[in-house]
């Protein structure tokens, strides 16, 4: 039973062709319409899997061609993260069989298949899988700085996300350390090399300068939609950094960025000393930036590619305070309204201040003094 799977994001693809495999189907994949079509005539499918949103060739057309050039009833199931309800309408006036909507389990995809075209009469594997796995309406890239965080790092979090999340792809930045940060890196990716790449620093530049290479690693990759960042402790959650992804697919905001500030429903714990200089030096950044933001120094951030890539371009003047300078950068490249209606400021529901952070007391002292200096240079 052949399947023909069309679809531009080779971190979807490549999971919905291993699933299918699995489960005793003969499956071809295809990274764009066109490629499809030509697949098409010659694999002569069972079944047509196929993205909506694809450049150059769209589903809709890749439908059309096999129904009205082609005049085929070979079965069509449409996999997107397109919910506009009149696209959904059109597919099936145009001869669809079935409408899948991103985010969706691949348990529920080959479900969808069983139900149109039966199961393979080899099939090994007929049973859903024991923890279910999303794909994901976009994809999106994560970048998590790594300095010394041996005992820090938790592989099972990240592994299992990576695992259960088809979308999304962590990139793991060592930033030179001195520890045995890369063995663990190492085997945190086995298994997971589709998904979880490492790029290596063989000197420490701070985190700055590691996010900042990360992301523009990131940005090679074309069909990540959105870039982010996260803090290797995990002291935001992934169920918090879903939360702000699921914010920039559904208004017009360039960049969410999470905020610690308390409020009722939150579980936020910091340390009380932290906490009352984290408050002095968030009054000044305030002014600093002239923006109404309260929180800029959360290291859990998601953004377009259009920021991704304008706003990373050139290093950053400090190794800690990045966060202000990409607002400033965006005031500076936009204009203060403007970069102020691109920027999401998004509650957390969980923050975990993590033991064994890099900042002593001292630094803090210091960041006064960068503040300063992002201050003279911005304006």
């Amino acid at each position: 039973m052949k399947i023909l799977a069309i679809d531009d994001q080779q971190l979807i693809l490549l999971s919905v062709e291993k699933r299918l495999s699995e489960l005793g189907y003969e499956v071809k994949t295809a990274d764009n319409g066109a490629k499809g079509i030509k697949l098409y005539d010659s694999y002569k499918p069972d079944l047509v899997l196929v993205d909506m949103n694809m450049p150059d060739m769209s589903g809709m057309e890749v439908v059309k061609h096999i129904r009205f050039f082609k005049d085929s009833k070979t079965p069509i199931l449409v996999m997107s993260g397109n919910t506009d309800e009149s696209i959904i309408l059109d597919g099936f006036t145009l001869g669809i069989d079935d409408y899948m909507k991103k985010p969706v389990s691949l348990d529920e995809m080959t479900a969808r298949i069983k139900r149109i075209v039966g199961s393979p009469k080899l099939s090994v594997d007929t049973l859903p899988m024991a923890n279910t796995r999303m794909l994901q309406k976009n994809c999106v890239g994560v970048v998590i700085p790594c300095y010394n965080e041996e005992d820090r790092l938790s592989s099972d979090q990240f592994r299992n996300f990576a695992y259960q999340n088809l979308g999304y792809h962590l990139c793991f930045v060592n930033d030179g350390s001195t520890d045995n940060t890369m063995k663990v890196l190492e085997e945190l990716r086995k298994g997971n090399e589709s998904n979880i790449s490492i790029y290596n620093c063989e000197k420490n530049g701070g985190k700055a300068e590691a996010v900042r290479q990360g992301i523009q690693y990131l940005m090679q990759d074309e069909q990540l939609d959105y870039i982010g960042y996260l803090d290797a402790d995990l002291s935001t959650d992934f169920r918090d950094f879903d939360d702000l992804v699921k914010t920039m697919e559904t208004s017009k905001f360039k960049i969410v960025s999470g905020s610690r500030i308390s409020r009722m429903g939150a579980d936020i714990t910091k340390e009380s000393a932290r906490k009352i200089i984290s408050k002095t030096i968030n009054i000044i950044i305030q002014k600093i930036l002239g923006m109404p933001f309260k929180d800029t120094q959360c290291g859990a951030k998601v953004m377009n590619r259009e920021i991704a890539s304008s706003m990373f371009q050139k290093k950053f003047i400090t190794k800690w305070l990045f966060d202000v300078e990409i607002f400033m950068r965006m005031r500076k490249h936009y204009g203060k309204k403007e970069a102020t209606n691109m920027i999401c400021e998004q509650p957390l529901k969980r923050w975990i201040h993590a033991d064994g952070s890099k900042l002593s007391m001292k630094d803090s002292i210091k960041i006064v003094g960068q503040l300063a200096k992002i201050a003279v240079v911005y304006n």
